[in-house]
Formats: structure tokens, C-alpha cells, sequence
């Protein structure tokens, strides 16, 4: 994927100051997932324009299509909690006790229609920065790079 607004590392220490603190805080958001089916943890950290940082994790249920996504929870804290919040960027890891995460976890299509939403609402782009326990790590500068021809409200 040759794309100048999309920039992959080799690792963690290749980020910026900015980019490691939020992932940090999304592999610690990773350790309040409710995954007992999968035993796949995932966690999202979103930074905001003035500063706060909302997280997220994944929430299973036995009944599968019911599970809550890690991004989808933070975003819907951020618009809940505070309304109107710009998002600037979101960091999304994930852990598997089974097996070490090396490869960057994207976010599904559903996550990935309602990040494109949330940024088309907000008006501005937000990084999404993805990632797994160890490996690469991928920095996208705008959430419509995840799911090109997204589906929006003009079809409406």
C-alpha cells in the first residue's frame, strides 16, 4: 500500500511522542475487555482536540452479533459524554493470551462506517493508528482511507 497519508513503523519506538502515549493507553484498555468467548482483547484510545483522552474495550456477548467493538464503544463515550468533542486520533491494539498479536488489527466494516461517520460529522480528519502486542504499527491520517467509498448520509 504505497500512500503518503499512510505511514507504517517497524515499532513502538519509531512513533511519535503523541502516537506511543495513545497506544500505551490502548493496550491498557485492553485489560478491561470483556472477552470471554474469544479471549481477544482489544482497546481503543481516542485523544480529543483539547486534550482528554476517552477509552474504550471490546465487549462479548454469547450470542455473537450482539459484541460491542472496542472503537465503537469509545466513540459512543466520546458523543455521549462530550458532545460536539473533536476527535484528533484513534488507537486501536489488541492481545490474545493464545498467541501473540504481531500483525496491526484493523478495525472491522462496521467500525470502520461508523469511524468514517463520526469523522464526516465532526468535519476534520482523525488518525487512526493500529496495531497488535508487537510488530508494525500503521498510522492512517483520516478514517476514510479505512473504507474507501464509504456509505454516508447522500445516498439518503
Amino acid at each position: 500500500m504505497e500512500n503518503k497519508d499512510i505511514q507504517i513503523y517497524s515499532g513502538r519506538s519509531e512513533l511519535s511522542k503523541s502516537h506511543a502515549a495513545l497506544v500505551k493507553i490502548g493496550e491498557e484498555a485492553t485489560a478491561d475487555a470483556y472477552a470471554p468467548y474469544s479471549k481477544f482483547y482489544v482497546g481503543a484510545a481516542i485523544l480529543l482536540e483539547d486534550g482528554n483522552i476517552v477509552k474504550g474495550s471490546n465487549f462479548e456477548n454469547a450470542s455473537y452479533p450482539l459484541c460491542l467493538c472496542a472503537e465503537r464503544v469509545a466513540l459512543a463515550s466520546v458523543h455521549s459524554q462530550q458532545p460536539g468533542a473533536i476527535v484528533k486520533m484513534i488507537a486501536v491494539t489488541a492481545k490474545n493470551p493464545r498467541k501473540k498479536v504481531s500483525e496491526p488489527v484493523a478495525p472491522c466494516g462496521a467500525c470502520r462506517q461508523v469511524l468514517c461517520e463520526y469523522e464526516k460529522k465532526q468535519g476534520t480528519p482523525m488518525e487512526v493508528i493500529i496495531c497488535g502486542e508487537t510488530g508494525k504499527i500503521v498510522v492512517f491520517k483520516s478514517a476514510a482511507q479505512l473504507l474507501p467509498m464509504a456509505f454516508d448520509h447522500t445516498f439518503l
